[in-house]
């Protein structure tokens, strides 16, 4: 296996889960707060694909797909459209209130779009730096990794919250 197709399986694997979490569910059940500030499904899996699309799109050097493709109207949520979720508090988690089509359309669209830049990597990308504010500095494989595994472990509390509802 190459490069391209490990981070495609690693990326593919999100959205597998994604999926999971959200299909078949109604707004009420997406926007349920475990303990009533908890974060919900529908912020979880808006945050996730939030961070993915901006850190891909920063690597790749290209439009978010939030901006470039209208998701950010479609949503019409009451942020700056650079907001992808960090450091939200109850408020803001609240106000995202969106349905399965809109979330997983998101999610598609950035996954496609992510797909279609690791598609084009090679092994010696991985080493490439994409940001000294830190250090050590950070590569564009530990970047990638890192969008992953922030991925996964969302969309494994969004199945667990999926799960508390529907035992309720």
């Amino acid at each position: 296996m190459n490069v391209a197709g490990l981070l495609r399986d690693l990326f593919d694997r999100v959205a597998t889960d994604v999926h999971g979490a959200v299909e078949g569910l109604d707004l009420d059940a997406l926007t349920h707060r475990v303990d009533g500030t908890a974060n919900s499904i529908s912020w979880l899996v808006w945050h996730l694909t939030r961070v993915q699309d901006d850190h891909v799109a920063e690597v790749a050097g290209t439009e978010q797909v939030w901006t470039a493709d209208g998701w950010a109207q479609r949503f019409g949520l009451p942020f700056d459209d650079g907001a992808i979720g960090y450091g939200q508090g109850s408020d803001e988690v609240g106000a995202v209130r969106a349905g399965a089509d809109l979330l997983l359309g998101y999610h598609d669209a950035v996954h496609a779009r992510t797909l279609q830049y690791v598609d084009g990597l090679v092994e010696a990308d991985l080493d490439r730096v994409v940001d000294r504010r830190w250090d050590p500095p950070v590569t564009l494989g530990v970047r990638l990794v890192s969008v992953a595994d922030d991925d996964m472990q969302h969309a494994g509390q969004a199945a667990f919250v999926r799960g508390i509802v529907e035992r309720s």
